[in-house]
């Protein structure tokens, strides 16, 4: 193909409105760009002008996927600025709270978004009719998800329990049993998955690429809840407080997000691949016969194999889930009160949610006033990165044979293993060749 224009209105299955235009003139690639059209959403001004303890139920709104990510971050970012300091109970229910949000996460993902690429179907409906217990089985487990989210956070989506200093809502022990029994009930489920996602073709593509996440440092725990920041490229841990040194961010004129880029390279991925890459050694030995069963092994520089860390993850997040919640049985649980400050300042606070690390920075006057702020999303992180693999995937796209719509699908396809979450719409696709 000598020249060619690939125009994408918008990418389906993926969160938000996003385009991928590719010109090819003379032979030559001038231009890839994945262009993220929507209009700024301005929740850093929101908070301005707003009291210490409302962050957390503002910024949950940005996503109704990450509401848990997004409300852990921000108490986080509060209790730094605060100095609030927070009980071992509140932790572990915080990493419950999470494992639910990414249980449920990846395996949307998964089955209603990205699998459909595979099967050749436009979207997972008509799987409901050919494969009705592959749904079933998806349904089963992001239930399942929800609830964990809904009897520990107090809701479904954007939790309502959990605070700066602790939750006002805890479990009861009926309930944790409940959902004990109902994880063991998921590992028949997870297998099944392993064995479907085993038989699909993942394109065979690489380029070697900084993979950044969170890791816990010492305690080997899988780190999703906190953490210190590494990358592939350099394992020296920075703080999440120096969280600037690691990300630099950069405005791009065909997009109305912002890039990213590190001190070592000039795009990185985060996401189930990179905490993948960077934490390996500390999943839990289930998820680790699961990567092994897949194929999967670090250092993976094949974007695709994203969504094969989603499945490990999503052993990892059930096995350990159980863990917390034999812990969590062993204790009384009781309710936490909201905790009045003593001082204010400046505090970050970070997660790993499912489609990669998360920021939050907000800065406090002596009245407790939200007077700044600092939010850095995951998957604007990862849009630097998903240009630079289609840039190096086009050449092979061009040389192999494949018709102008097969080049579009794979293109779809590589933005649709990044899970991007661009915001909260769905759109049709509009494809139009010149």
């Amino acid at each position: 193909m000598k020249n060619v224009t690939i125009d994408v209105q918008h990418v389906t299955r993926v969160e938000g409105h996003g385009n991928i235009l590719v010109k090819v003139e003379s032979g030559e690639i001038s231009r890839v760009e994945l262009q993220i059209v929507e209009s700024p959403r301005f929740f850093e001004a929101f908070l301005r002008g707003r009291r210490w303890y409302e962050a957390p139920h503002i910024t949950c709104r940005i996503c109704g996927i990450c509401s848990v990510g997004h409300t852990c971050a921000s108490v986080q970012a509060i209790e730094a600025a605060t100095s609030i300091e927070i009980s071992e109970q509140s932790t572990m229910l915080r990493k419950l709270l999470l494992n639910g949000e990414e249980l449920q996460s990846h395996v949307l993902h998964v089955y209603f978004l990205a699998v459909p690429d595979f099967l050749g179907v436009g979207s997972v409906i008509p799987l409901a009719s050919t494969h009705p217990d592959v749904v079933k089985r998806a349904l089963r487990m992001k239930k399942l998800a929800n609830d964990i989210c809904a009897i520990v956070g107090g809701r479904h989506i954007h939790p309502i329990a959990v605070h700066p200093g602790g939750l006002t809502h805890v479990p009861r022990a009926e309930e944790l049993l409940a959902l004990k029994r109902r994880l063991k009930e998921a590992r028949a489920d997870l297998q099944e998955t392993a064995n479907t996602y085993r038989t699909l073709k993942i394109p065979d593509f690489t380029r070697e690429t900084e993979f950044v996440s969170l890791k816990t440092v010492g305690n080997g725990e899988y780190a999703f809840y906190d953490g210190q920041i590494v990358s592939t490229l350099d394992r020296n841990p920075t703080n999440v407080s120096e969280y600037r040194e690691r990300v630099i961010e950069t405005v791009v004129e065909h997009s109305a997000a912002k890039h990213c880029r590190s001190a070592k390279s000039p795009s990185y991925m985060v996401g189930a691949l990179a905490r993948f890459n960077n934490n390996y050694d500390q999943l839990h030995p289930s998820a680790k016969d699961a990567a092994g069963a897949l194929g999967l092994k670090p250092v993976c520089h094949n974007p695709f194999h994203n969504n094969t860390a989603q499945i490990v993850e999503s052993v990892h997040v059930v096995e350990n889930s159980i863990e917390l919640i034999d812990t969590l049985l062993t204790r009384r649980l009781t309710e936490e009160p909201l905790v009045e400050p003593t001082r204010f300042g400046k505090g970050v606070g970070s997660t790993d949610v499912p489609r990669g690390i998360l920021f939050h920075e907000y800065e406090l006057d002596e009245n407790g006033i939200i007077v700044g702020s600092n939010l850095i999303i995951p998957t604007g992180q990862n849009l630097a990165n998903i240009e630079a693999d289609m840039r190096a995937m086009m050449p092979g796209l061009l040389d192999s044979g494949m018709s102008k719509e097969e080049i579009t699908l794979r293109l779809e396809m590589l933005v649709r293993a990044y899970d991007p979450c661009i915001s909260c719409a769905t759109h049709f696709l509009d494809i139009e060749w010149v």
